[in-house]
């Protein structure tokens, strides 16, 4: 039985959220002890990724009607 292309028909973008969820509360853990603390942390992190990849987004999309 071959169950690649279940997983080739899913779209990458799909597991964008959970992948910055799980990065953010990681590297947040790594800093803090408390969950307060590794919460707020990921929270911001969470944000500062979300919008630095939206800028990297807009910055291609307007690319595309200049190339």
């Amino acid at each position: 039985m071959n169950v690649l292309p279940i997983f080739g028909s899913a779209n990458v973008y799909w597991h964008l959220p959970i992948l910055i969820v799980v990065v953010s509360l990681v590297y947040s853990a790594t800093r803090f002890d408390r969950w307060a603390n590794i919460l707020h942390e990921a929270g911001r992190w969470g944000l500062r990724m979300v919008t630095f990849l939206c800028g990297i987004a807009l910055a291609e999309y307007l690319l595309t009607f200049f190339i």
